[in-house]
């Protein structure tokens, strides 16, 4: 999979959930310039639209502090955070929120694309470490049932633990299929498949 650029920002969409008129024209002129899509919600309703958003730009101070975070916003898009109050209960809740990026108020007109770069560049990277723990979890899933299918192995054939392995390993390259398939299939039916079974 290629994996996108952070610094094209051109033809994404921005969902904006600001509340201050000032900070709204800065940003909406300035993703306008940067060649973004635009709309736009209410902070008080706190559930985003059903518009498939690249990036969420939202007014954190706008926000309840006792409203939760992760129930605020169900979306899986970037969230860039505009802060202006630096209590630590703001700070906390914005902490839990995990912006992928954020802006300091009073707004200015520089700034929105840095942002951008590095709000899209922390989704990415989240995605990756996501995919590679979901890796390592099947990986460690798949042998445990690699070693029931060997003691299986081992128990039937009355062969040591390589030999059970190496007979797996042979069995999985004749029926063209993985060691890990070969061995979920056989503990799933007690024994070694027919070789005449089409395995996947």
């Amino acid at each position: 999979m290629t994996r996108s650029s952070p610094f094209s920002v051109r033809g994404r969409h921005a969902l904006l959930i600001v509340k201050d008129e000032r900070d709204l024209a800065i940003v909406r002129r300035q993703l306008g310039r940067l060649g973004m899509s635009v709309s736009e919600t209410a902070p008080e309703q706190l559930s985003p639209p059903n518009v498939p958003a690249d990036v969420i730009v939202l007014d954190a101070d706008s926000i309840p502090i006792k409203s939760d975070p992760a129930s605020a916003l169900k979306c899986d898009a970037p969230v860039i955070a505009l802060i202006g109050t630096e209590t630590p209960s703001r700070l906390k809740w914005l902490l839990d929120l995990q912006p992928a990026s954020f802006l300091v108020k009073p707004l200015r007109s520089a700034g929105l694309y840095t942002a951008l770069v590095v709000a899209f560049d922390c989704a990415q990277r989240r995605s990756e470490e996501a995919a590679h723990i979901e890796r390592l979890e099947m990986r460690i899933r798949s042998r445990r049932v690699v070693l029931a299918a060997v003691l299986q192995l081992m128990r039937s054939h009355a062969l040591s633990e390589a030999d059970a392995f190496t007979l797996l390993r042979q069995t999985a390259m004749r029926h063209r299929t993985t060691i890990e398939q070969l061995s979920a299939d056989m503990v799933t039916l007690g024994g070694m498949p027919n070789r005449s079974s089409r395995m996947a």
